[in-house]
């Protein structure tokens, strides 16, 4: 290598590594997980809970759209049909799903999903500051973090609050810190863009109506930015050695690539060049 070229590698800013709350969660369930989906993006079937999902944010969302005296029941019921009308034409996911799902029964449940946040939020007595935003921050020069938020409510007196959907159920007794790692890796984006840390961060669990909330302080998102900072340095060690470990767990009873997982006797593909 010329003298010229060894200088501008020397100069050059080092490779910038992106997290996300999921590309997190996914290496600190599992190594080889993070590996298959963030390195190869080997392809997963569709799933009818995100589907679903998704369209019951997509309502939420819309539903925050009409001014505060139609937020209603009937309101968000009357977006859920257009706007699974547009997923099917939209998403090559759901595409793929439509031959074996059963429509009206996925209707029926959105829309149950549906009904029950209004037994836990009153949406006309609020109004979101921001619906679906994309956040994010530099931690250093080599790790940028990132997410999208459901929804973010600032008061009047500037406390903030972050809003997040579940449509599944809420976690156990003793799995609900797991759980928030979502929600503080938001608060810590929003500590460091706006200088001011959240008062509330919410969780509705649209599965079994149930609302989870912790009131973060900056001593819980120095320690949010440790294991970020952690898990990102674990992930750059993974990459440096090609040594990417499984994490055997109920998870994997979930997991789209057990053919090709050690833990079931696969063998992973090689890594791409």
């Amino acid at each position: 290598m010329s003298e010229d070229k060894e200088a501008a590698k020397a100069n050059s800013p080092a490779p910038v590594v992106t997290l996300s709350p999921s590309r997190a969660n996914d290496y600190l369930n599992c190594p080889l997980l993070y590996r298959f989906r963030s390195i190869d993006k080997l392809p997963e079937p569709p799933s009818i809970d995100a589907i679903r999902g998704t369209l019951v944010h997509a309502v939420l969302e819309k539903l925050f759209t009409f001014p505060r005296s139609e937020r209603v029941i009937a309101t968000a019921e009357s977006q859920l049909i257009p706007l699974w009308n547009e997923m099917k034409n939209s998403r090559d996911d759901v595409k793929e799903l439509m031959p074996t799902l059963n429509e009206d029964e996925f209707i029926l449940s959105a829309e149950k999903l549906t009904r029950r946040y209004f037994e836990l939020e009153d949406p006309q007595k609020f109004e979101p500051t921001e619906l679906e935003t994309h956040v994010e921050v530099a931690l250093s020069e080599e790790l940028l973090i990132h997410g999208y938020i459901d929804r973010l409510d600032i008061a009047p007196t500037g406390e903030i609050r972050i809003v997040d959907y579940k449509t599944g159920k809420a976690p156990g007794i003793g799995f609900e810190e797991k759980s928030f790692f979502q929600m503080k890796f938001y608060a810590l984006i929003l500590w460091k863009t706006l200088g001011k840390v959240p008062k509330r961060l919410q969780m509705i669990f649209l599965g079994d109506g149930k609302i989870l909330t912790q009131d973060p302080t900056p001593e819980d998102l120095e320690k949010t930015q440790m294991k970020i900072e952690k898990i990102a340095a674990d992930i750059e060690d993974s990459k440096a050695t090609s040594h990417w470990p499984t994490r055997k767990s109920r998870l994997c009873d979930w997991c789209a690539h057990q053919k090709i997982c050690p833990e079931f006797g696969g063998t992973p593909p090689a890594l791409p060049q």
